[in-house]
């Protein structure tokens, strides 16, 4: 390995962080997010925010090679997603959360490069495995954990839970619990971004399995006949929840669903963040440019069951070991780095430190009133 390199003191300093109330350090849990005194200095995990200096250096570097400082950061956003759904897993098992819970361990690299190559006023849709896309995009680790524990601290104040997430403020139009749910609200995005002449992309996450629904159709057809500045995000991972590819596809390359309809189309390997991150900003340039939209797919693996608990009995033992430790992006880019062990062991460390003060923030938050339970519900 080569000589142990220096993470920034953002990076060493951001789990470490004490939280301040009327400007005094604070033992104990931490306050909601908004009344974090604002002269801390700023978490990783609010990249995406107007005046973060990654926003600006996101936006040079995309014209030039990637700094090992930036692929660090994405090493540690690509951890500290894994390590935040393998916590959620750990807390759903033990029945501190409700509802179902899906995980994309092993997709981090497609949330990370993506999310990253989004620039502000950029809007998004999730699916049904939404933490990473939404840690990615900057929301904080408290504000996603409360709202898995159905908080009013939480990014949706509760109302969403896992496969509901949403956070506006940051450009997350929301998860959604029905497959290719967020694609004909992207198209719609689109197209009020081109009527107000606002240099604005749309982009949806959607998996293989949605690609054979209609509205993936739907949408993908008017986007083009409109020319919308849209991206379409297909996270391949080669199941529609236990059912394999060759079951469910009449074709091999997704990339001929965009064809069909004129669509410009880019292939990416999904386990590479930083090949994600370059075919990401190309498919939000060309969109930008108002070029059209933008089929982007990316073939990536996922490393665990469709659910927390799936047996996967559906699922080939040998093969499915030796697809876990061939094809983990957080190890494909540690590598590319040469990252030591120590190196990694200290990040990991501070990455673990941030998900546990999200469970102890989670644990302590508020309540919903059983009163509020209709509200914003609509029939």
């Amino acid at each position: 390995m080569p000589p142990r390199s220096h993470w920034s003191e953002q990076h060493r300093r951001a789990i470490a962080l004490a939280f301040l109330r009327n400007g005094q350090p604070q033992t104990g849990v931490a306050p909601p997010l908004r009344q974090v005194a604002s002269d801390r200095p700023p978490l990783v995990d609010e990249a995406h925010e107007p005046e973060h200096k990654l926003s600006l250096v996101a936006k040079v570097e995309r014209k030039g090679t990637l700094s090992d400082e930036r692929l660090r950061t994405f090493l540690r956003e690509m951890l500290l997603i894994r390590r935040f759904e393998e916590k959620v897993e750990e807390r759903f098992r033990a029945g501190e959360l409700p509802g179902f819970l899906h995980v994309a361990i092993g997709e981090e690299a497609v949330a990370v490069g993506v999310c990253q190559a989004l620039d502000d006023g950029d809007v998004f849709a999730s699916t049904h495995r939404a933490h990473g896309h939404t840690l990615a995009r900057g929301t904080h680790p408290n504000a996603v954990m409360a709202e898995l524990y159905g908080k009013l601290e939480g990014c949706s104040h509760g109302y969403g839970g896992s496969m509901h997430l949403y956070d506006v403020e940051r450009g997350n139009l929301g998860a959604n619990a029905v497959v290719g749910g967020g694609l004909p609200a992207i198209a719609g995005a689109a197209l009020a971004f081109k009527l107000r002449k606002e240099p604005r992309v749309a982009l949806a996450f959607f998996g293989d399995g949605a690609t054979n629904i209609g509205t993936f159709h739907e949408a993908l057809n008017l986007a083009q006949l409109w020319q919308v500045p849209a991206v379409f995000v297909c996270e391949n991972n080669h199941w529609a929840e236990s059912t394999p590819a060759h079951q469910q596809l009449p074709i091999e390359d997704l990339s001929k669903r965009a064809a069909a309809f004129g669509m410009h189309s880019i292939t990416v390997d999904g386990q590479d963040v930083e090949a994600v991150y370059r075919a990401a900003g190309r498919a939000l340039k060309h969109a930008r440019d108002g070029k059209g939209p933008v089929f982007l797919l990316a073939n990536t693996y996922r490393l665990v069951g469709h659910y927390v608990g799936d047996p996967q009995v559906y699922r080939d033992k040998e093969e499915f070991r030796e697809t876990r430790e061939s094809q983990d992006p957080i190890d494909h880019l540690r590598d590319k780095l040469g990252i030591s062990d120590d190196e990694f062991d200290e990040v990991d460390r501070e990455v673990q430190e941030l998900v546990e003060a999200s469970v102890e923030f989670a644990k302590a938050g508020t309540d919903p009133k059983p009163e509020d339970a209709l509200k914003n519900v609509y029939a």
